[in-house]
This record gives C-alpha cells, structure tokens and sequence, in this order.
C-alpha cells in the first residue's frame, strides 16, 4: 500500500490510516468473539449448572445486558475520556471476562463474567465505527468502517473454528481436555489472547482529532491531523471541526439530542435508533447465538452443526467484503433496501422449511424430503443478505450521521436501543422455539424485515461522501 495519496489538495497517509484502522478493529474481532463463543458451549453450561431452558437463555443473554450498558456508557465517556480511553477499557473487560467465564464454578459467577464482556462488547460496538469515522477520509470512510462487520464475523468466525476444533479434539464439549478441564471452558479462555493483543495494539494508536478538538486541545488534534492528511490540510481541518462547534460550545451531553427550539428529540437521533433496533428485529444473532443448538433441533448432529456455523461465518466474511467493495459507491441507503427485501424473502422460505418438521418415534425432530436442505441453503442466502447490507451498514451509518455535537451521546442512545432489541431478541427465542414454535418465530423476523425496508425509505438519509462536519439533525 502506498505511504500517501492524493486527495485534493491533502496528502492523505494511507499507510498510518490502514494501520490504525487495523488496530481498532480488532475491537471488532472481539465483539464478535465474544459474542459467538457462547453458540457450542450450551452443552457444558447446561450440565454443569444444571440448567433448564430458561436458564440457558439467562446465561447467554447475560452478556446483552452488560453490552446495552456497556454502549450506553461508552457513548458519554468517550466524550470524557476520549476514544482511544474507552477502547482501552473494553480490552480489559475482554480479558477479565474470558478468565472469568473460562473458570466459573457457578451460573451466578458465570452471568456476571459475561456481563463484564458484554460491557467491552457494548463499548466496542459503537466507539470502533465513531473512531473510524473521525480518522478516515470522507471518500473511503465507507469502505474503512465496514471493516468493522467483517472483523465482527472473523471474530463470530473464529469462535466457530475453536469451539468446533476443541469440541473435536476432546470428543465433545463437554468432555476432558487439558489440565483435565471441560472443552467447553477452554472455548472462553481462548480469547484472553486476542484481548492480550488488543490493549496492547491500542498503545500505538493517537486519539481521535474530533474528540481533541472537542475538549481544546487543538494543538494535538492538528498534530494527528498532519499525520493523517498532511501539514496543508491540518489547519484546515481543525478550523472546520471547530466551525462545526462554533454554534454550542458546551461539553456535549444527554440533552443535546433535544431540539431546543422545538423541545423534541431531533429526528436524527429516531432515525439511529431505528436503525439500531431493525437491526436486531431481523433476528440474526438467533443464527448466531443459537446456531448449533436451533440446527441439532431439526436433525443434525453436534458436529454438522458447529461446521454450518463455520459456513455461515465464512459467507458473511465475504458478503462483508462485497460490501467494503461498493459501499462508497452504491450508498448505504441502496444497500440497506436491497438488503431488507432480500432477509424478508430468505426468512419467509426459512419459516416454511421449519413449518414442515416431524417428530420421529424416538421423539427426534427432522425436516421431511429436501426441506433441510432448503432451510439450509434459505438461512445461509439470510445471512449473506444481512452481512452485505444491514450487518455493517448500520455501524457505518451510526458512526457518521450523527453532527460532531452530538455523536457521543447519540451513539450512546442507539447502541443502547440496539443492544436492548438484541437482549429481547435472543433471550426470548429459547422459549419462543418450544411456542408458538421456529415456523411462527421466523415468520416474525421476515415481517420486522419487511417493515425495515419501508422504514429507510422513509426516514433514512444517505451519508455517502459527505464530511462529518456537514452532518444535520
């Protein structure tokens, strides 16, 4: 890659952008971690802790109640303690989490490990995109943001791979690997790693030149900003983030997101937030949390089941680089309406196929004839259909539609909204799979991704190549 390119009159740095865009993400890779290492260890909470269904939807959806406060926070500190701060304070929460979950002797220690990940998750997930964001040229931001959903299912990905790799290697999860631990445990301490690697990468990265800005320290942000465009553009561009600032120079907070002159929320913040709940409504971390459980339930082994969540990270790996590929160019709004009629069709086939499930003499449930396949093929084509669009899409849009007054506190409100529609969605599918039953839960999911695709034609406006000093609402 080379070291500089021209945009207009700035020299942009392409190599020190690259490198610190990797660095954040790697809070990506985590959040998806993180989050897809519970999909293959429900075997070994469950006869460890002696669960019932309720109780495997409480220790899995445990994590989504610390990533809703983890968002929401994240969102107001990191107009306090800065970007690069926060995602420092999510790298410790990973590493803490995953020794912690790792040893647990009970389902109450278990619950509050996956509550101190799901507070780095929740704070990953909305300060990596507005990081990002705030570093990258408006013309390429797209294309950088969108790493993040791609680091997201590397790491959903990754979980797959080891879970199914351990599992394998012991001969199940639940059996005796080293130091005569289950498999299961070894699946969470895995990623104390790459949470070791993240703070240590943070180190190397500046602070966002937005947030510097913000808080005075206009001198530091030009010097980040040399770096990143050049010396011609760095005066220029501080001038303009505080231009941008000019109107309302407090330190931001919760009730800037109040139109003062009408005393409603502004109609940008809605917009974010419906975004960040269609996201969840769609159902797609049922794929992802419940995967090798909701694919043993219609007849496939714990094997097949862990390689088809392998297969479906592998596919939304590359759905996300098709999207990394035109999302400059085509817009995100295109992209997000593509993508809703094509998750409500997919569903809608994926319904049907579960519609036509049979229990065996054995009290084993199967599909009849090719509806497997069908189902299989229909929940793949789903998720490739998400990952192209509202997968990282979202994330893009969130990080960049906000105006630089109110992008914390409005990340912080939309990470919240969408972690809490992640929490009801996941949470309540265990029960929701026994009744009304799969058939009539995905048929749920397809109507929220109909609707989505009414919902951004109406009130969605595209950011494509647009400064985040020139953002409304």
């Amino acid at each position: 890659m080379a070291t500089a390119a021209t945009a207009g009159s700035d020299q942009v740095n392409m190599r020190f952008i690259a490198g610190i865009v990797s660095v954040a993400t790697i809070g990506g890779f985590m959040f998806g971690y993180d989050s897809g290492v519970i999909n293959g260890t429900q075997k070994g909470l469950e006869s460890a802790f002696d669960l019932g269904k309720l109780g495997i939807g409480v220790n899995v959806g445990a994590i989504l109640v610390g990533s809703a406060i983890g968002a929401f926070g994240a969102g107001r500190l990191a107009d306090i303690m800065g970007r690069r701060g926060v995602m420092m304070l999510a790298a410790v929460l990973f590493l803490v989490s995953a020794l912690l979950a790792g040893a647990a002797g009970s389902s109450a220690v278990f619950i509050v490990a996956r509550i101190l990940g799901g507070l780095g998750v929740g704070a990953a997930s909305v300060i990596s995109p507005v990081y990002i964001s705030e570093v990258t040229p408006a013309g390429i931001r797209g294309r950088l943001s969108s790493i993040q959903q791609v680091m997201i299912i590397t790491g959903l990905t990754g979980a797959f791979v080891a879970n199914f790799v351990l599992a394998r290697f012991a001969g199940e999860s639940t059996a005796p690997l080293w130091l005569d631990f289950p498999a299961w445990r070894w699946m969470f301490w895995l990623q104390a790693i790459p949470a070791a690697i993240y703070l240590i990468a943070l180190l190397g990265i500046p602070e966002s030149p937005r947030y510097l800005v913000a808080r005075g320290r206009d001198e530091e942000a030009r010097g980040v900003l040399q770096r990143l465009f050049g010396a011609a553009a760095a005066d220029r561009k501080v001038a303009e983030i505080r231009a941008s600032l000019a109107s309302d120079l407090h330190r931001p907070k919760l009730s800037d997101l109040v139109d003062k002159v009408s005393g409603k929320v502004r109609p940008i913040v809605w917009a974010g937030i419906g975004l960040a709940v269609f996201q969840q409504l769609v159902g797609i971390n049922v794929v992802f949390y419940y995967g090798a459980t909701l694919w043993e339930a219609v007849g496939f082994t714990e094997d097949n089941a862990l390689q088809i969540n392998i297969l479906s990270g592998v596919l939304s790996i590359g759905a996300c680089l098709v999207t990394m590929a035109v999302v400059d160019r085509v817009g995100r709004k295109p992209l997000l309406l593509i993508g809703s009629a094509g998750m409500a069709m997919t569903l809608a086939v994926v319904a049907w196929a579960f519609s036509t499930a049979v229990t065996g003499v054995d009290g084993g449930v199967s599909l009849p004839g090719n509806n497997g396949l069908i189902a299989l093929v229909a929940a793949n084509l789903y998720v490739v259909f998400f990952n192209v669009s509202w997968g990282p899409v979202m994330w893009v849009m969130l990080g960049e539609m906000f105006p630089n007054q109110i992008r914390g506190s409005g990340l912080a409100v939309a990470g919240f909204a969408q972690w809490i529609a992640n929490a009801a969605v996941s949470v309540s599918f265990p029960a929701l799979a026994v009744s009304p039953g799969l058939a009539v839960t995905y048929t749920g999911y397809a109507a929220f991704a109909a609707i989505s695709f009414f919902f951004v034609k109406a009130l969605v406006n595209e950011t494509s190549g647009r400064e985040l000093e020139d953002m409304q609402g």
